[in-house]
């Protein structure tokens, strides 16, 4: 069964796309939790950081050079932004197709609250 995200890659559901290239695709969170909140998916599917192999390096690479870019783009990098991996149920991992999440726009204080 294909996740919500390889659905979206595939599009077979509409998204609002903030960045798409060869490796990668990110999307706006529907459900922000800070002023930029964008979803960078790998186009291919791994469930989360703990299923990689340690020959996808290049894959979690890319899409944190794509986050890296888009916050440079969207005038975030200079005043700092969050860059999430959630694993599994009790990191918070709701869809099983790796993705990072890219926060900022605000101070973004931790613990998270």
């Amino acid at each position: 069964m294909k996740t919500i995200f390889q659905r979206i890659i595939d599009r077979e559901i509409p998204a609002k796309i903030a960045h798409e290239d060869e490796h990668c695709i990110a999307i706006h969170d529907i459900n922000p939790q800070a002023p930029v909140h964008v979803l960078f998916v790998p186009r291919e599917p791994v469930a989360n950081t703990d299923a990689l192999a340690d020959e996808q390096v290049e894959l979690i690479g890319r899409v944190v050079l794509a986050a890296r870019a888009y916050a440079r783009r969207a005038g975030i990098a200079e005043s700092g932004y969050r860059m999430v991996m959630n694993t599994n149920g009790d990191g918070g991992q709701t869809v099983f197709h790796l993705h990072l999440h890219l926060l900022g726009g605000r101070a973004l204080h931790w613990p998270p609250g």
